[in-house]
């Protein structure tokens, strides 16, 4: 059996580990976010992130301000030109999100056993004796012995930039707390963590929505990142509020699950969300360590079973400031592919990391080799079994499109659509081979003009495993009054586009998937010369 069609359960050849890869267009199935700041916001760096393989990019608007942000998008489209390469934008909020305030940006060190006091007085100046906060609510929030986590990186696991607080005493609106590692803080905010404990925040905050109905509205977003979603009601409130916004009533909303409470209510937040974030730095510090797998595993398998996309945050922060990941990371990235992940998030990475294109092509090729030894046949009998019978119509035609792309060994799925739901069923499947997404637009109006559909959803692919876009002709109509002749010019089309990529050769077969008239077809072709 060939090394690409080994699965983790049989044998693995020592001599087939080190067979080079085989280089290929798309260097993964599993797709990559990256998120743009300082050392990956020029042009020619994000031209290197995509062709290394970043499909959407991701702005965090926790910090620094719209303006900075904008720039840095215009520098994205101007790449995506230069590159011809397709990425979706992300908009991730800030959400219920404590801060430690220093004005002055003063070096503050914390020293094991000392006492340093939380004040929601920000007039004070920050030391380490006392450390304003920017929420009212902490001291009514937290009792004697809970347990606080400050730092500017405090996600990553860094023991000497983040520090740990138990808390000793509340005086007042104050907070009194020992501090139980020694560690240097540095930056103008720290985040806030208190672990396990509800905080009276809204999850989506004032400053959110004015960022999302202007510079989310202007750039017509396709995914917004609800931070610290907590409950089923705040994406149904998310989507409420995008749904005014005109465009953005077509944004798809990732809920990041970030704390106990979100892991508690997961079932129905995942009911409400389009996607889900597995924000695994902080839900590193409110689960103890032990549990993170167990939450991984159960989480994305839920999100699989669904058919929802699931990403996966904070794999490889070694690379931050080293060109290679430890061993522990590369192997924790197999993992998350393994485990179902749609997508890998790169945070302070691809941010403030000294290399973010080599980080994103390290963590493609990674997710690649995992992708060979991915065992599908398993992964699609328990995704049957879970459906269970009848099927839905569009359920049955997506099983059946990826069976019948296994059984003949197609190289590619074409799969028409102009929602883009056929496409993420028929990636629900985890075929083996690359989905060819062809989004045909369909015309629609608000009464004042006529415009075409098809933009939002061919971006909604990139962060779906396997899926790959491509925008149709709009000429070509989508419905029951479609032609034979245009459904032959569009497949043609479609084809000569999987040639291009160097995805599809003579004598390969392929699958279609389409739509004619009321019925769905699923058919095989086989390529000639």
């Amino acid at each position: 059996m060939p090394s690409s069609h080994l699965l983790l359960e049989e044998p693995i050849r020592m001599a087939s580990i080190l067979e080079p890869s085989k280089a290929s267009f798309f260097s993964a199935m599993t797709k990559i976010v990256g998120t743009l700041g300082p050392k990956s916001r020029s042009v020619e760096t994000i031209s290197g992130c995509l062709k290394a393989g970043m499909s959407v990019a991701r702005f965090d608007f926790s910090w620094c301000d719209p303006e900075y942000h904008q720039e840095t998008l215009e520098n994205l489209k101007t790449a995506i030109k230069g590159t011809k390469k397709l990425c979706a934008v992300m908009l991730d909020t800030v959400g219920a999100e404590m801060q430690v305030v220093n004005k002055s940006e003063t070096t503050i060190s914390l020293e094991i056993d000392a006492q340093v006091v939380l004040t929601p007085n920000q007039g004070q100046e920050a030391s380490s004796e006392i450390l304003p906060i920017n929420f009212d609510g902490l001291a009514q929030a937290v009792k004697t012995g809970d347990t606080i986590f400050i730092g500017q990186y405090l996600f990553t696991g860094s023991e000497t930039t983040s520090v740990w607080l138990e808390v000793s005493e509340v005086k007042g609106n104050d907070v009194v707390c020992i501090i139980k590692n020694s560690a240097t803080l540095t930056g103008s905010l720290f985040t806030l963590h208190a672990s396990q404990i509800h905080i009276d925040l809204p999850t989506l905050t004032e400053k959110d929505k004015e960022v999302i109905s202007t510079w989310g509205v202007k750039n017509k977003i396709d995914f917004l990142s609800l931070s610290y979603t907590r409950h089923a009601k705040d994406v149904r409130e998310a989507r409420d509020f995008l749904s005014k916004l005109g465009d953005l009533s077509q944004t798809q909303i990732f809920a990041k699950i970030e704390n106990v409470e979100g892991l508690t209510h997961f079932d129905e937040i995942l009911q409400e969300a389009d996607g889900i974030i597995l924000s695994r730095g902080n839900l590193g510090i409110d689960l103890p360590p032990e549990k993170v797998f167990l939450f991984q595993k159960s989480a994305l398998h839920k999100c699989n079973m669904a058919g929802k996309p699931a990403v996966l945050t904070r794999v490889v922060d070694s690379m931050t400031d080293n060109l290679r990941p430890t061993r522990a990371e590369a192997t924790d990235v197999a993992n998350a592919v393994l485990d179902g992940s749609d997508a890998i998030l790169l945070g302070a990475e691809t941010l403030r990391g000294l290399y973010p294109v080599e980080t994103i092509s390290t963590v493609g090729r990674i997710c690649s080799e995992a992708e060979k030894v991915f065992n599908q046949d398993l992964y699609f009998k328990r995704t049957v079994k879970y459906v269970g019978e009848p099927m839905t119509h569009l359920e049955s035609i997506a099983s059946s499109a990826v069976r019948a792309a296994i059984k003949v060994k197609a190289s590619i799925i074409i799969c028409f659509t102009s929602s883009g739901r056929a496409a993420r069923l028929i990636a629900k499947y985890r075929p083996t081979m690359p989905v060819l997404s062809v989004v045909i637009p369909r015309l629609k109006t608000n009464q004042l003009k006529w415009s075409f559909s098809g933009a939002f959803e061919a971006r909604q692919s990139l962060i779906v495993r396997g899926l790959f876009p491509m925008l149709a002709d709009p000429r070509h109509p989508a419905e029951s009054e479609t032609t034979t002749a245009s459904n032959e010019s569009i497949l043609k089309v479609a084809l000569d586009h999987g040639k291009a990529l160097g995805v599809i050769k003579s004598h390969d077969r392929v699958v279609v998937c389409q739509k004619l008239g009321d019925a769905s077809v699923v058919k095989i072709i086989e390529l000639e010369d």
